[in-house]
């Protein structure tokens, strides 16, 4: 860095200050021109060699302020060239459509402009015309959405009253106790019934013969009986005593016979002596 710290410059043997005078060129005629450092304001082809170049390219450009005026704002016009033929291109500022206008050399992508009129004067009829379509538009996607909420709010309506109607027939069905009584429910109940009066059926006839077979006994005590036999039962007694319990079931062992592996191998055994 200290190299470029110079504090003293060389001055070569004949130099001679006396022969630098001031002098005052003509000023410069046409319009005003200076170098600038730019970047490109919008994609644009080149016409020449169909160059794309991007917006945001930075190009070396040429400035120059035109005789246009739009409401006091100066018009600029700026030169540059296509990074592959050096094809010159020139854009100027659009102050009414804040933006860039391509004049020669490329041809824009993109015109945002022309959306809203074309960027150009308008006669009454036609503004008349662009209104009408737009307002004609704007009616169309109001209705789209009126349509698209009327839908949805008959589709809650349906539903709602899917739900009022299944509730509706579930208290129809409700019992005086609050509880819901269905038809495979009834059919349940009617089958436990069925069971439930088919067991007492059979533990009545149960207890009636062990009855009957407690009353022989008691009989044959009653005749039998003497001073020292024990007093015989009474009937409330007998249906009373607990049921004697159900004999053990007969098991019966099974000698499971033996598999001959010999045979299955091939192996002849000798018959036994004995």
């Amino acid at each position: 860095m200290s190299e470029r710290k110079v504090l003293t410059k060389y001055y070569p043997p004949d130099f001679d200050p006396s022969k630098i005078v001031r002098s005052r060129a003509p000023k410069q005629a046409g319009p005003k021109v200076q170098t600038v450092r730019l970047m490109a304001p919008f994609p644009m082809k080149c016409t020449a060699c169909g160059e794309y170049i991007y917006k945001g390219r930075k190009f070396n450009a040429r400035k120059e302020t035109t005789e246009e005026k739009y409401y006091s704002i100066p018009i600029y016009r700026f030169y540059i060239r296509c990074t592959r033929c050096s094809g010159e291109i020139t854009f100027k500022t659009d102050p009414k459509n804040m933006d860039y206008e391509c004049e020669r050399g490329a041809k824009r992508n993109t015109e945002p402009w022309r959306m809203n009129g074309g960027g150009k004067q308008e006669s009454d009829e036609e503004r008349l015309d662009r209104l009408e379509r737009e307002e004609e538009e704007k009616n169309a996607m109001q209705e789209l959405e009126t349509k698209t909420l009327d839908a949805k709010r008959e589709m809650a309506v349906a539903d709602a009253l899917d739900e009022i109607r299944t509730r509706n027939a579930r208290n129809e069905r409700m019992g005086k106790d609050g509880l819901e009584v269905t038809v495979a429910r009834e059919s349940i109940d009617e089958e436990k019934r069925r069971q439930d009066q088919e067991d007492e059926d059979a533990a009545r006839k149960a207890f009636m013969r062990r009855h009957e077979a407690l009353e022989e006994v008691i009989e044959d005590n009653d005749d039998d009986g003497g001073e020292g036999s024990a007093a015989p039962f009474t009937k409330e007694q007998a249906l009373e005593m607990p049921p004697p319990p159900a004999p053990a079931p007969a098991f019966k062992r099974v000698v499971k016979k033996k598999k001959d592996y010999a045979g299955a191998l091939g192996i002849k055994k000798k018959p036994s002596l004995v």
